[in-house]
Protein backbone atom coordinates (compact mmCIF):
# COMPACT_ATOMS: atom_id res chain seq x y z
CA UNK A 1 0.00 0.00 0.00
CA UNK A 2 1.08 3.33 -1.24
CA UNK A 3 0.64 7.25 -0.29
CA UNK A 4 -1.31 7.98 -3.88
CA UNK A 5 -0.96 11.30 -4.52
CA UNK A 6 0.44 15.24 -2.82
CA UNK A 7 3.22 16.02 -0.59
CA UNK A 8 3.75 12.48 0.59
CA UNK A 9 3.23 10.67 -2.49
CA UNK A 10 4.93 7.14 -3.28
CA UNK A 11 5.79 6.41 0.60
CA UNK A 12 5.01 2.59 1.10
CA UNK A 13 2.74 2.21 4.57
CA UNK A 14 2.82 -0.18 6.51
CA UNK A 15 -0.94 -2.71 7.08
CA UNK A 16 -1.81 -4.29 9.85
CA UNK A 17 -1.54 -7.84 9.71
CA UNK A 18 -3.28 -11.06 11.93
CA UNK A 19 -6.14 -9.27 12.31
CA UNK A 20 -9.57 -8.67 10.47
CA UNK A 21 -8.40 -5.51 8.77
CA UNK A 22 -9.63 -5.06 5.36
CA UNK A 23 -7.19 -1.97 3.99
CA UNK A 24 -8.85 0.20 1.62
CA UNK A 25 -7.39 -0.48 -2.01
CA UNK A 26 -5.52 2.61 -3.74
CA UNK A 27 -8.25 2.70 -6.54
CA UNK A 28 -10.80 2.81 -3.97
CA UNK A 29 -9.13 5.42 -1.87
CA UNK A 30 -8.35 7.40 -5.61
CA UNK A 31 -11.45 7.10 -6.52
CA UNK A 32 -12.65 8.60 -2.97
CA UNK A 33 -10.12 12.06 -2.86
CA UNK A 34 -11.21 12.56 -6.55
CA UNK A 35 -14.61 13.55 -4.86
CA UNK A 36 -13.24 15.33 -1.78
CA UNK A 37 -10.75 17.16 -3.25
CA UNK A 38 -12.38 20.51 -3.50
CA UNK A 39 -13.11 20.14 0.04
CA UNK A 40 -9.86 18.73 1.29
CA UNK A 41 -7.39 22.06 1.69
CA UNK A 42 -7.25 23.07 5.14
CA UNK A 43 -10.09 20.27 6.32
CA UNK A 44 -10.21 19.23 10.03
CA UNK A 45 -10.39 15.46 9.09
CA UNK A 46 -11.48 12.37 11.06
CA UNK A 47 -10.25 8.71 10.27
CA UNK A 48 -12.66 6.71 12.11
CA UNK A 49 -11.55 3.02 12.57
CA UNK A 50 -8.63 4.29 11.14
CA UNK A 51 -6.56 0.47 10.38
CA UNK A 52 -2.75 1.56 9.28
CA UNK A 53 -4.17 4.78 8.84
CA UNK A 54 -4.01 5.25 4.83
CA UNK A 55 -7.18 7.01 4.17
CA UNK A 56 -5.90 9.73 6.69
CA UNK A 57 -2.63 10.02 5.40
CA UNK A 58 -3.58 10.83 2.24
CA UNK A 59 -5.67 13.27 3.33
CA UNK A 60 -2.96 14.63 4.84
CA UNK A 61 -0.68 14.04 1.72
CA UNK A 62 -3.26 15.85 -0.25
CA UNK A 63 -4.14 19.41 1.93
CA UNK A 64 -6.04 18.51 5.03
CA UNK A 65 -4.78 20.62 8.17
CA UNK A 66 -5.37 18.07 10.67
CA UNK A 67 -6.38 14.40 10.53
CA UNK A 68 -8.01 12.51 13.97
CA UNK A 69 -7.21 8.80 13.45
CA UNK A 70 -9.12 6.63 16.00
CA UNK A 71 -8.33 2.72 16.12
CA UNK A 72 -8.97 -0.12 18.94
CA UNK A 73 -6.19 -1.68 18.30
CA UNK A 74 -3.65 -0.98 20.37
CA UNK A 75 -1.92 -2.81 17.43
CA UNK A 76 -3.47 -0.86 14.65
CA UNK A 77 -2.40 1.91 16.08
CA UNK A 78 1.07 1.49 16.32
CA UNK A 79 1.27 0.73 12.92
CA UNK A 80 -0.64 4.12 11.85
CA UNK A 81 2.19 5.59 14.26
CA UNK A 82 4.99 3.88 12.56
CA UNK A 83 3.34 5.15 9.35
CA UNK A 84 3.10 8.90 10.27
CA UNK A 85 7.22 8.34 11.23
CA UNK A 86 7.66 6.65 8.39
CA UNK A 87 6.10 9.95 6.25
CA UNK A 88 7.60 12.50 8.61
CA UNK A 89 4.60 14.14 9.47
CA UNK A 90 4.91 15.34 13.08
CA UNK A 91 1.94 18.28 13.12
CA UNK A 92 -1.76 17.68 12.23
CA UNK A 93 -2.21 14.30 13.18
CA UNK A 94 -3.43 12.95 16.63
CA UNK A 95 -3.64 9.11 17.08
CA UNK A 96 -6.65 8.26 19.56
CA UNK A 97 -6.79 4.47 20.90
CA UNK A 98 -10.28 3.75 21.70
CA UNK A 99 -13.40 2.02 20.58
CA UNK A 100 -14.93 4.43 17.91
CA UNK A 101 -18.12 5.09 20.08
CA UNK A 102 -16.26 5.97 22.98
CA UNK A 103 -13.82 8.07 21.01
CA UNK A 104 -17.25 10.04 19.10
CA UNK A 105 -18.99 10.48 23.07
CA UNK A 106 -15.63 12.21 23.91
CA UNK A 107 -15.47 14.44 20.85
CA UNK A 108 -18.98 15.55 21.60
CA UNK A 109 -18.44 15.94 25.26
CA UNK A 110 -14.99 18.08 24.09
CA UNK A 111 -16.76 20.28 21.36
CA UNK A 112 -14.80 18.77 18.49
CA UNK A 113 -15.63 18.76 15.06
CA UNK A 114 -14.84 17.38 11.45
CA UNK A 115 -15.31 19.01 7.88
CA UNK A 116 -14.98 15.38 6.73
CA UNK A 117 -15.55 12.31 8.42
CA UNK A 118 -14.36 8.97 6.59
CA UNK A 119 -15.96 5.63 8.59
CA UNK A 120 -14.69 2.10 7.68
CA UNK A 121 -15.43 -0.49 10.68
CA UNK A 122 -15.47 -4.31 10.00
CA UNK A 123 -18.07 -4.65 6.81
CA UNK A 124 -19.98 -7.33 9.58
CA UNK A 125 -19.79 -4.71 12.38
CA UNK A 126 -22.80 -3.79 14.31
CA UNK A 127 -21.76 -0.30 14.87
CA UNK A 128 -22.55 1.17 12.02
CA UNK A 129 -25.81 2.77 12.75
CA UNK A 130 -25.24 3.44 16.47
CA UNK A 131 -22.07 5.55 15.18
CA UNK A 132 -23.50 7.84 12.74
CA UNK A 133 -26.69 7.93 14.79
CA UNK A 134 -23.32 9.83 17.35
CA UNK A 135 -22.22 11.76 14.81
CA UNK A 136 -25.92 13.06 13.43
CA UNK A 137 -27.24 13.99 17.40
CA UNK A 138 -24.01 15.11 18.86
CA UNK A 139 -23.23 17.37 15.83
CA UNK A 140 -20.32 16.43 15.27
CA UNK A 141 -19.57 17.21 11.72
CA UNK A 142 -19.56 20.72 10.74
CA UNK A 143 -22.51 22.01 8.90
CA UNK A 144 -21.98 21.35 5.53
CA UNK A 145 -19.06 18.18 6.40
CA UNK A 146 -19.67 15.01 4.55
CA UNK A 147 -19.72 11.92 6.41
CA UNK A 148 -18.09 9.13 4.17
CA UNK A 149 -19.14 5.48 4.60
CA UNK A 150 -17.02 2.66 3.22
CA UNK A 151 -19.22 -0.30 3.45
CA UNK A 152 -19.92 -4.03 1.54
CA UNK A 153 -21.22 -3.35 -1.69
CA UNK A 154 -25.11 -3.07 -1.55
CA UNK A 155 -25.04 -3.05 2.27
CA UNK A 156 -25.15 0.57 2.93
CA UNK A 157 -25.87 1.83 5.84
CA UNK A 158 -29.67 3.98 5.35
CA UNK A 159 -30.20 7.21 5.33
CA UNK A 160 -32.58 7.69 8.06
CA UNK A 161 -30.93 10.09 10.25
CA UNK A 162 -32.05 13.44 11.28
CA UNK A 163 -29.12 15.64 9.57
CA UNK A 164 -27.20 13.21 7.82
CA UNK A 165 -28.65 13.28 4.61
CA UNK A 166 -27.06 10.32 1.74
CA UNK A 167 -26.51 12.54 -1.45
CA UNK A 168 -24.20 9.78 -3.37
CA UNK A 169 -23.59 5.84 -3.75
CA UNK A 170 -20.72 4.60 -5.75
CA UNK A 171 -19.62 0.87 -5.67
CA UNK A 172 -16.16 -0.43 -6.73
CA UNK A 173 -15.22 -4.05 -6.36
CA UNK A 174 -16.95 -5.43 -3.38
CA UNK A 175 -16.48 -2.33 -1.49
CA UNK A 176 -19.26 0.81 -1.40
CA UNK A 177 -19.16 4.36 -0.49
CA UNK A 178 -21.83 6.35 1.18
CA UNK A 179 -21.72 9.86 1.25
CA UNK A 180 -23.40 11.94 3.78
CA UNK A 181 -23.95 15.84 4.02
CA UNK A 182 -24.40 16.80 7.53
CA UNK A 183 -27.10 19.45 7.76
CA UNK A 184 -28.92 21.50 10.40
Amino acid sequence: MRVIAGLYKGRRLKTVEGLQVRPTSDRLRETLFNILAPRLEGARFLDLCAGSGAVGIEALSRGAAEVTFVEASRRAATVIGDNLHHCRIAAGARVVNRDALTALKYFAAHGLRFDLCYFDPPYDSEIYSPALWLIDRQGLATPGGVVVVEHRRGQGPGAGFDHLTAYRELAQGESGLTFFKFQI
